[in-house]
């Protein structure tokens, strides 16, 4: 899938896009977004982007939980999700995130600018099948400063057969089938669930980021495995292992 029905995937979702997160991840989904933020204000590294930042809700906690002079900027390439995320922190987080319509494969940075950047559920989306992967990745590295944190939490693979298949049930029957009943865009769903089933295990998402660029990659599992979040650094910064 190419960026273009990816984006207009992501333009059709977002009156519902919440809620049925919310209801498919038991509300996992905003206790892993915090534990990311706070991985990306450890050790007072602003500024710090929400990349691909949906309807905000890391860049929301991202502000909330960082000091007044922490900048915390949202980027996405979806205007109707980024509507979304301005009304939401125009309420929860007044004048605190400055928001950017822009792609994750041509960032409009300079280079070196930010201490920290997070991204929550849609990294699979910037690598997932996507002829821009590799631009995608370079851009994040151009971005962040040396020694600057990547924080990535994201759906993956249990690494116990069993847990790994009735995971893949789950999604089949509730996110790809529920999801579409509720949200309206059963395609939306089903790309969802496809991407998820079909994403890297945790040690293949380590070899990709040093790949990239990256040095010193760590990572949790979370959920028996079926998410996980991964931190790298830029330069040689060595980081801690996460708890």
């Amino acid at each position: 899938m190419n960026r273009y029905p990816l984006k207009k995937l992501f333009d059709a979702i977002p009156r519902r896009y919440d809620l049925v997160n919310r209801l498919f991840t038991w509300g996992l989904d905003q206790v892993w977004r915090r534990r990311a933020a706070r991985l990306c204000l450890e050790n007072d590294r602003p500024p710090v982007l929400d990349l691909c930042c949906g309807t905000g809700d890391l860049a929301i906690i991202l502000a909330r939980e960082s000091g007044p002079g922490t900048s915390v900027t949202a980027l996405d390439f979806s205007g109707p999700m980024l509507e979304a995320a301005v009304s939401k922190a125009a309420l929860r987080a007044p004048g605190r995130i400055g928001f950017v319509l822009g792609n994750a494969a041509e960032l409009p940075f300079p280079d070196n600018t930010f201490g920290a950047a997070g991204i929550a559920f849609a990294f699979r989306n910037l690598t997932f099948r996507n002829p821009l992967r590799d631009r995608a990745l370079d851009e994040i590295v151009r971005v962040l400063a040396p020694g600057g944190r990547f924080v990535i939490v994201e759906s993956s693979q249990p690494a116990n057969r069993a847990v790994r298949f009735f995971f893949r049930l789950y999604l089949y029957c509730a996110v790809n089938i529920l999801g579409g009943l509720l949200s309206g865009d059963r395609g939306a769903y089903r790309y969802l669930a496809r991407s998820a089933r079909n994403f890297y295990g945790a040690e293949e998402l380590v070899s990709l980021l040093l790949d990239a660029g990256f040095a010193h990659v760590r990572f949790t599992r979370l959920l028996f495995g079926a998410a996980a979040i991964h931190v790298a650094e830029k330069g040689d910064f060595v980081i801690n292992n996460i708890s």
